[in-house]
């Protein structure tokens, strides 16, 4: 299947303009960034579900016929892209169900729940989610929204790509979370057709890092199980036309620990006055610790989400004991 075009890119900003916010770039004035760089941060946890994953739901579920929209709509999240697709669902008039993990984060699913949507919960990975949404499909007739591997998700989350570029024209690389590469693919799809200099880079925990060692090698790469704190990136393996566009257009992914990630969701909040979930702070962690290898650069540091629990967050702005037991506590 050929890769999401540009063009499809504009259909989806066109698509959802007037539903999914023009999220701002926030310079990073209070932030130590190293290494001579210049950073802003664009701030998708300003976007509507507190997530970017609007962009690409809203993008999907209205993309959807007549007959599509009255069998109802199935997906399966960790939260944010069920959040995502409930809220897409409730304003086009839709039902919504949404297979969410056992130990998914209470406000995520409180939050989905406050758009209509029916919840199921099933097992630990993602993979767990994607079969028991997968047998609903076959017992109901539902539509599935898939959370990254569908070209209109990508389209969608590749909108956000264009406001980075449009907003500073000056950036010369772009830092993106990376979990099943639906952002991360339709950023660097949109970033490079308008400036195909300006560097591309995935973020990934350590403890999830199949994307880097798909980029690495070139082939999908599946992992058994992943263990990290930034629970919306939890997923086994890229999606496969996500990874024919990041195997192709993307410069680098790099990973960062829980510790960083944590210790960023801090720094954030104290430093930029932004509140990110640990994998909305991922890509601001690379830059922050130098993971990413840049020097002397524009940045613009995607933080993806702001779907975070009050006790994590509350514990991210205490004391280093206080994020190891978080870490310990998983």
């Amino acid at each position: 299947m050929a890769p999401v075009t540009i063009d499809e890119i504009y259909a989806a900003r066109d698509r959802i303009r007037g539903v999914a916010v023009v999220t701002p770039l926030v310079e990073g004035i209070g932030l130590d960034v190293p290494a001579g760089n210049e950073l802003r941060l664009k701030a998708e946890n300003f976007q509507r579900t507190w997530s970017f994953k609007l962009r690409g739901a809203f993008n999907a579920v209205s993309s959807l016929s007549a007959d599509e929209r009255g069998r109802g709509v199935i997906t399966y999240s960790s939260g944010n892209h069920g959040q995502a697709v409930a809220c897409a669902a409730s304003l086009l008039g839709i039902r919504a169900v949404i297979v969410m993990p056992e130990d998914a984060i209470p406000i995520k699913v409180a939050m989905t729940r406050a758009y209509n949507a029916d919840v199921v919960f099933a097992g630990h990975s993602s993979l767990d989610r994607q079969q028991r949404a997968m047998e609903l499909i076959e017992e109901h007739g539902y539509v599935v929204i898939p959370p990254f591997d569908d070209r209109r998700i990508i389209a969608g989350q590749g909108t956000a790509g264009l406001e980075i570029v449009e907003q500073w024209p000056e950036v010369e690389a772009v830092v993106v979370p990376v979990g099943g590469g639906g952002l991360l693919s339709g950023v660097a799809t949109a970033v490079k057709a308008l400036r195909p200099d300006v560097r591309v880079i995935g973020v990934e925990p350590e403890g999830a890092a199949d994307a880097r060692d798909s980029w690495a090698t070139g082939t999908i790469s599946t992992w058994a199980s992943v263990d990290t704190v930034a629970d919306g990136l939890r997923t086994s393996r890229v999606g496969e036309l996500n990874f024919a566009t990041i195997r192709e257009l993307v410069d680098d992914i790099v990973t960062v620990t829980d510790r960083e990630i944590l210790t960023t969701v801090g720094t954030l909040v104290q430093g930029a006055k932004l509140v990110a979930e640990p994998s909305g702070a991922v890509a601001s962690a690379a830059v922050l610790t130098g993971k990413t290898g840049l020097k002397h650069a524009r940045i613009v540091a995607l933080v993806s989400g702001g779907n975070i629990d009050p006790d994590r967050l509350r514990s991210c702005l205490e004391p280093d004991a206080s994020r190891q037991e978080v870490l310990a506590s998983g």
